[in-house]
């Protein structure tokens, strides 16, 4: 065949290539086709039970979201900044300015806290983070609480100079400050106000004074004044902010207090919107409008493990509280809702803690996804004891990372658009506006509490959780699976109270012998307070600046009397299994060694290995030290092997090819030569139950199995628990 010459023009075909054309080559598959062909690949196995997922908040996640599933949702179309806020308060999202860095400074006395605030503050902390301690929260001065009392939980505050030296070399003007003195907000306030006044920075002051007094009612169960007189004091409060520091939020509206008690996303998203509408309502009979209180409400919510869950949380609440508003008449400024987000303690673990780093970096994701204003990342080890500079950091360069390497810093609402985030914010939405609508025809949040719905909804969802934890139907790495053998706790590191104490009251000692004549303004406050006066800020500035103490403006405040409430539940999902490692740990102090399991492996390994790790790892969730190291060729060795280990509990593992053969002799040879040892079997039973425990096995070890109710049964048969 010729070669064509290279100067020849080859031969171009006419035709022209045919146009891809996407929907015919590619035609669009309905969902039930799709589910089709899923249940052919299931081979059997049920699809509701592979593939749907129910949640605790009474919703059911699907395998696959399209655009049909969003068909008719509300907030759809919104963008960033704009009504309904589900999309983020700002147009350019986190671009324009970074979420507050707001880490809880852990520290008891004001110079300790100045030395952390400053290192934090010079490493990427935006706003200072303080909780008052017990002694403060409960309106008592240092000279005049119990020595536990001081430092316990936070700073110990008492008079105008304390503050002044906590926030020493802090620009107020510059820097956000989370103040969080409980149910004495009013007195606490007041002392902020006078130091920003006293810097001249009134004007300029940003942050936030936590007024929350139905959350510290659900939370601590009482309340040391009534809600009526507690609302009057915001009121006070607010206005005092509104004409001297506008840029100070006044009302906190805590989910947290729920989520921390183990609430469903649900349940936190009603009982916030309850709670901020009864502080709305009540304000506003103390002739406030919305446009004044609710940009000086900040709302805190907790942030769990389920992280497509948490941002549509969060994307829900922007949305519900921007239709109250929006109900309320309030302009699109005021419907903004600010978010402080903190990763809730009560999925945290004291054992193999350092997973809490884990957890907090997936939480901490979620609610910057979800659009937090502020957010707090609990330290590794805030189950155990206080943190120190190595938590702190590492807690703090969460927060970093993600804005920084990840650089969620430079995007609005990453989240929008995807058909699952937005059906499941929708699904929330719904759900929550539910069980609010069902508070308000009740009457409202306060009498709910008074009621106790919240405390035993709450209790109930913390309950579920914890049986889910309890049969391993939920994992809990380090908990109830995966455990370290043989680890010991972290040191406490408790507080020296007595010398925190000691220190606290030579400075109000020293501060005694300083201090101006306040008891014509301690006068004047009381008075006025009396009267739901506005001025008593004015007044107890007035006191402050004098040398008054906080504990002095409480006891010149009007006799109150106290409200109390059934308190919500105060226990963290893992603390059940752990308490039987601490068991174990009591009973090694006590006999030189962890409670011991003999593993009678039976036969070559590789015919059972899954099982017997499987069954290794069972125990190890107890604290027991599990010698499973030898497998056994016949049931004399194994028996033999057992008696002379010492075990109390013996746990017989094989194949079940190989219980078929020789379980029978082999239990009723283990029960002869240990009469008074517990035998179990790895596995499950069948057709074979009663027979095998016939001869003498009495516990089924298994994937069914309660593994909390069994290793505590166990761990008392030894005398490990009681």
């Amino acid at each position: 065949m010729r070669e064509p010459a290279m100067s020849e023009t080859p031969e171009i075909p006419n035709a022209e290539p045919k146009a891809p054309d996407i929907k015919a080559d590619f035609p669009p598959h309905s969902y039930e086709q799709w589910k089709d062909a899923a249940v052919k690949l299931l081979k059997g196995a049920s699809f509701e039970k592979k593939l749907l997922t129910p949640l605790a908040e009474g919703i059911t996640l699907r395998p696959l979201y399209r655009a049909q599933d969003v068909e008719g949702v509300e907030h759809l179309g919104t963008l960033p900044g704009l009504p309904p806020y589900v999309r983020g308060g700002r147009a350019a999202g986190y671009g324009g300015a970074r979420w507050a860095v707001s880490q809880e400074l852990a520290a008891a006395t004001p110079e300790e806290l100045n030395a952390i605030a400053l290192a934090d503050l010079g490493r990427g902390v935006s706003e200072l983070n303080i909780r008052l301690d017990a002694a403060t929260r409960a309106g008592k001065d240092a000279s005049h609480a119990e020595a536990e009392q001081i430092g316990a939980g936070g700073l110990s505050l008492s008079t105008l100079a304390d503050l002044d030296r906590a926030l020493s070399g802090v620009d107020l003007a510059q820097t956000s400050i989370f103040l969080r003195p409980g149910a004495r907000a009013l007195a606490a306030g007041s002392l902020l106000l006078a130091l920003a006044g006293a810097r001249g920075v009134s004007a300029e002051l940003v942050g936030c004074v936590e007024y929350d007094p139905l959350g510290t009612l659900a939370a601590e169960g009482v309340l040391p004044t009534s809600l009526e007189e507690a609302f009057r004091e915001m009121a006070v409060l607010t206005r005092a902010a509104i004409s001297r520091a506008p840029k100070l939020q006044t009302i906190v509206v805590s989910g947290l207090s729920y989520r921390d008690a183990g609430a469903h996303g649900v349940q936190e998203l009603g009982y916030a919107l309850a709670t901020g509408v009864e502080y709305l309502r009540a304000l506003r009979l103390a002739g406030l409008s919305v446009e004044q209180v609710a940009p000086r409400m900040r709302f805190c919510f907790g942030l769990g493990a389920n992280f497509f869950l948490e941002i549509a949380k969060l994307r829900a609440a922007r949305y519900l509280w921007s239709k109250v508003l929006t109900a309320y008449g309030a302009d699109a400024v005021a419907a903004k809702m600010h978010i402080h987000g903190a990763t809730t303690r009560f999925n945290k673990s004291a054992f193999d803690p350092h997973v809490n780093l884990l957890r907090g970096t997936t939480e901490a994701f979620s609610g910057i996804v979800g659009g937090v204003d502020s957010l707090h990342v609990d330290p590794y080890d805030a189950t155990v004891r206080s943190a120190d500079e190595f938590s702190r950091r590492t807690a703090r360069n969460t927060q970093l990372v993600l804005a920084e390497e990840c650089e969620l810093d430079h995007v609005a609402d990453p989240a929008g658009g995807s058909w699952y985030i937005e059906w499941l914010t929708d699904q929330l939405a719904r759900r929550g506006w539910e069980l609010f609508q069902g508070i308000e025809e009740a009457g409202g949040m306060a009498k709910a509490l008074e009621a106790g719905t919240p405390q035993a909804a709450v209790a109930e969802a913390a309950q579920r959780q914890r049986e889910k934890l309890a049969t391993r139907r939920s994992q809990m790495i380090g908990t109830n699976v995966y455990p370290i053998a043989g680890e010991t706790p972290l040191e406490a590191r408790p507080i020296d109270h007595a010398a925190v104490a000691q220190a606290r009251r030579a400075a109000l000692e020293a501060h005694a012998k300083e201090r101006g004549d306040a008891a014509s303004a301690l006068e004047a406050f009381g008075k006025a307070l009396g009267d739901h006066d506005p001025a008593a800020v004015d007044q107890a500035i007035a006191a402050l600046e004098a040398g008054a103490t906080l504990g002095e403006l409480r006891e010149a405040a009007p006799s109150a009397t106290p409200v109390s409430v059934e308190a919500l539940p105060s226990r963290r999902l893992a603390e059940d299994f752990e308490d039987l490692r601490l068991a174990a740990l009591a009973y090694a102090e006590k006999n030189g060694a962890m409670p011991p399991v003999f593993q009678a492996n039976i036969g070559p390994s590789r015919r059972y290995r899954a099982r017997a790790d499987w069954t290794t790892g069972f125990f190890q969730v107890g604290g027991f030290a599990v010698a499973a190291a030898t497998d056994f060729d016949n049931r004399e060795d194994a028996v033999a092997a057992a008696k002379e280990s010492g075990a109390a509990i013996i746990v017989i593992c094989s194949d079940d090819e190989r219980y078929g053969e020789e379980l029978p002799a082999l239990a009723e040879a283990m029960c002869a030569a240990l009469p008074e040892a517990h035998l179990l079997l790895a596995g499950v039973p069948g057709d074979n139950e009663q027979a095998w425990r016939d001869a003498g096995i009495q516990t089924f070890v298994n994937v069914r199995s309660n593994t909390y109710a069994l290793l505590r049964q166990l761990l008392g048969e030894i005398g490990a628990l009681s």
